[in-house]
């Protein structure tokens, strides 16, 4: 009987573990269809968003000229432009240390190229991000005036050009 009862655990538990098993592989095949349906959904978006764009742009003739350098763009570039205006928005970083962020085999590892579209295209205001950056040493680290210029204008800092540190330290309350 003893010998029994172990065998019928044995099964018991080889049942339990099968179970176990089918259950984590619907889970995984339940997660990978979601995250195909969500590339779907996504490029079906752009789709959308590329049609509701070309109109936009079919009627006046002018707008036509200018889109047209835009169409042309590689997607790389495009893509550069996009995280240099996160960079610039969120992150308030120069030119030049967004250039080298976009460029960086640690950073998003564009080619020059595209950085420099990037930098060359993006409408942001320098001076006002280099006095977010001061404000930020000022209120974290009580640095003075004269460290954060320094730490504003170091090529090891966050690389502004010294106009641009003048300014904020200049605007700094």
């Amino acid at each position: 009987m003893n010998r029994r009862s172990r065998n019928i655990k044995t099964k018991w538990y080889k049942k339990k573990k099968l179970w176990i098993g089918i259950i984590i592989a619907i889970f995984l095949i339940a997660g990978i269809n979601s995250l195909n349906s969500t590339s779907n959904d996504s490029s079906s978006n752009n789709k959308v968003e590329q049609k509701s764009t070309t109109k936009k742009v079919a009627s006046p003739a002018k707008k036509e000229e200018k889109t047209k350098p835009e169409d042309n763009v590689p997607t790389e570039y495009k893509s550069a432009l996009k995280k240099a205006e996160t960079y610039a928005e969120m992150m308030h970083m120069s030119k030049k240390g967004i250039f080298e962020q976009l460029t960086s085999e640690y950073g998003e590892k564009f080619s020059k190229e595209a950085a420099q579209y990037a930098i060359d295209n993006i409408k942001a205001d320098w001076n006002k991000n280099a006095l977010e950056k001061a404000k930020t040493y000022q209120k974290d680290m009580s640095m003075s005036p004269e460290g954060i210029r320094d730490q504003l204008t170091s090529e090891y800092g966050e690389q502004f050009t010294a106009e641009e540190a003048n300014y904020a330290v200049s605007n700094l309350k």
